[in-house]
């Protein structure tokens, strides 16, 4: 650490700075708050109390998320540490021979800090003594719940802050059954690290990483399975199609890790693809969008709009920067206009394809198992289908953590 103790005070550390070393907003701190950030380090119990609750309440990302910055309230190496060892401490409480027996899994997109902090958390499981899935390379996020499931993992993490700016980092931790935690898990996660909050001698030590039997990566073997499922879950007439139809579909990634996923699933199923050359490769700045969230329609879509235009594409997809979002986006014939379809209009297309692709697959079977579900926020539509059609429609709180659940619950009895 270097201080200029003047009127005005840097605080460098290389955990806060981007690649040109320059610190994210407010690069100077005035004397008063380097004054007050040394009395929290040591007088700091009751502000780390409040701090992390108030990190762990960012509800809808069943973990942390914020600013990468100093302080108890932002996101950085002791947050990290921190949320690392309370997690540690909460698995193995729960069930710490499953800990012992399978481990944990983690992955990481490709934001600043997100490799490091994967890792910090990986040597902070490893000195304990369990096994760690560190994915080798930025992966999407749904990778983490899959790998959990096929590896019957006694949890796992996703280092990113998703859609949010290039100041934002994030921590999303997943329960053993693959979905997002929930209430009462996240309380008492959140008890678990302020019960831990001082690092521990070997916390900082990632040279465990090394040749470390406890040690995997399981990239190539999830990824295998992973396109199986999609494989598998498509008719071979609809690949036909898709080969026959030869129509140019445009995919951006939003400056995050989905194009090489994406290019995968699209030769396997015969899909003719373009990418957004200035948004393919994870970039930490987020250098051609400000808010590198597809949803947010037009204002994020600009340069898709333009490589679509180009080649005379006139279909783009979306993914957001780790991956598990999407937005579709088309050319209009009449208005020669882009449409880009609200998340309530492509949930009830999905909804309409899945029900189609059961039936194909299942011809003559009843409907009385099946079950639609959605949050409570969004569009009604799939309820109205469900009346119509004799399947059943249940809404959710707000989020993916809260479907996901839901989604195990009706999966444990209708298997």
């Amino acid at each position: 650490m270097m201080f200029d103790m003047d009127n005005t005070s840097s605080f460098k550390n290389e955990s806060f700075y981007n690649d040109t070393g320059e610190l994210y907003k407010n690069g100077t701190l005035p004397i008063w708050a380097i004054k007050f950030y040394f009395t929290v380090i040591f007088f700091g119990s009751f502000v780390s109390f409040v701090s992390v609750i108030a990190l762990l309440r960012c509800k809808r990302s069943a973990g942390l998320r914020g600013r990468m910055y100093v302080g108890y309230a932002c996101m950085n190496d002791l947050v990290i540490v921190q949320t690392g060892q309370g997690f540690l401490r909460y698995l193995e409480k729960k069930d710490k021979d499953l800990l012992q027996k399978k481990g944990m899994v983690i992955g990481y997109d490709g934001r600043h800090n997100s490799k490091h902090w994967a890792e910090l958390t990986a040597a902070i499981f490893l000195h304990a003594g369990y096994p760690v899935k560190l994915f080798g390379m930025v992966t999407p996020t749904p990778y983490i719940p899959f790998s959990i499931r096929k590896y019957k993992c006694a949890a796992g993490i996703m280092v990113t802050a998703s859609h949010n700016p290039k100041e934002d980092n994030g921590y999303k931790v997943y329960g053993p059954n693959s979905a997002q935690i929930i209430p009462p898990a996240d309380k008492e996660i959140q008890q678990s690290i302020l019960e831990n909050l001082e690092p521990w001698p070997t916390s900082w030590d990632k040279s465990i990483l090394s040749n470390n039997s406890l040690l995997s990566d399981p990239l190539g073997q999830v990824t295998c399975n992973y396109l199986g499922v999609i494989f598998n879950d498509i008719l071979p007439e609809f690949k036909e199609i898709n080969l026959k139809q030869k129509l140019l579909i445009t995919h951006t990634a939003m400056h995050g890790v989905g194009t090489p996923y994406v290019k995968k699933v699209f030769d396997g199923i015969g899909i003719i693809f373009q990418t957004v050359p200035e948004q393919q490769d994870p970039d930490p700045e987020f250098s051609t969008v400000k808010f590198p969230n597809p949803e947010e329609g037009k204002s994020s879509l600009d340069l898709a709009f333009r490589t679509a235009d180009q080649q005379g594409s006139v279909v783009i997809l979306a993914n957001d920067p780790d991956a598990d979002r999407l937005a579709c986006a088309e050319k209009q014939k009449d208005t020669n206009q882009w449409k880009v379809f609200t998340g309530n209009e492509l949930g009830a297309l999905l909804g309409w394809w899945m029900l189609f692709q059961y039936r194909k697959k299942n011809p003559g079977k009843s409907l009385e198992n099946v079950y639609m579900v959605c949050s409570t926020v969004s569009s009604m539509i799939l309820r109205t289908i469900a009346k119509a059609e004799g399947f059943h429609f249940i809404d959710t709180l707000t989020g993916f953590k809260w479907i996901g659940n839901k989604a195990l619950e009706l999966q444990v009895l209708y298997p």
